[in-house]
């Protein structure tokens, strides 16, 4: 079996627009995994955000691994081991909530419990809420709030101004974070060098393969680098124009078992 291991971004990809695990894909992932592929749900959600889907599928059972944080941390399933963790430069906290108030653009991380920021009533900020099954804390002082490591801070605004927010932070940040959008909304800043892919490649290391034996299905921004990486990068009928451009395959959308039928066709050679 060629693909080893199998990357699946969530929103717009694993789980359709109601945020559910169609019963085609579910069954096509169980069985590759019960084959031996390592399923990796690789998201820019937060670790508590990703567990419920790794349940449903029963990755503890099978092997499989969260990639939450959009790269920051990887964790095994079966022994909630922590394979790989990126940390936040805690230097840079403060100037990225100072840039997000100048833009007017909500920024917000995460504690144990769920999302913590200073506008906890922020549309987009209750989209994170809703997308994660998670509460929001408010807190008067986001920087002096963050005395823990964290592995991002996600910057939440109005999508007509996000492209434009994202450029001046590529250059007012150039060198010292990775940043992406990952959704119209949503803008992911990690530490430099970390993505989806950077993290994937560490894991694939410490299992004895490469980017050959890895399959990866993804629909946004940030998932670009890993449909780069992979041997089969699978973009989804919704991607955005660049994943698709970047992908060796185009499967149907997240509505219609694009990640389901991806699995048939690759890693249980079942042609559809």
């Amino acid at each position: 079996m060629q693909y080893k291991v199998l990357a699946l971004d969530l929103d717009g990809t694993l789980t359709n627009t109601e945020k559910v695990i169609t019963p085609r894909t579910k069954a096509a992932l169980q069985e590759a995994a019960r084959r031996g592929v390592c399923i990796v749900l690789a998201s820019g959600r937060p670790t508590v955000g990703i567990e419920p889907l790794a349940r449903e599928l029963e990755l503890e059972k099978y092997g499989g691994c969260i990639l939450s944080y959009n790269g920051g941390k990887i964790i095994d399933c079966r022994t909630g081991q922590t394979l790989v963790q990126h940390a936040f430069p805690a230097d840079l906290i403060e100037p990225v909530c100072m840039f997000s108030r100048y833009w007017n653009v909500v920024p917000l991380t995460y504690d144990k419990n769920g999302i913590v920021t200073e506008v906890p009533d922020a549309p987009y900020v209750l989209e994170e809420a809703r997308i994660n099954k998670i509460p929001v804390r408010k807190v008067e002082n986001l920087p002096a709030e963050v005395t823990y490591p964290i592995n991002k801070l996600l910057l939440t605004g109005d999508p007509a101004d996000m492209p434009h927010v994202e450029e001046l932070m590529q250059q007012e940040f150039a060198g010292k974070l990775s940043i992406c959008r990952s959704a119209p909304f949503f803008i992911e800043t990690m530490p430099l060098g970390v993505g989806k892919d950077t993290s994937l490649e560490i894991l694939l290391r410490a299992k004895g393969l490469t980017s050959a034996n890895l399959m990866a299905c993804g629909d946004g921004w940030n998932d670009l680098p890993m449909i780069r990486l992979a041997g089969m990068g699978v973009a989804m009928g919704n991607a955005q124009p660049p994943v698709k451009a970047a992908a060796n395959y185009l499967t149907a959308d997240n509505d219609h078992d694009g990640v389901g039928l991806a699995v048939e066709k690759f890693i249980l050679n079942e042609e559809t």
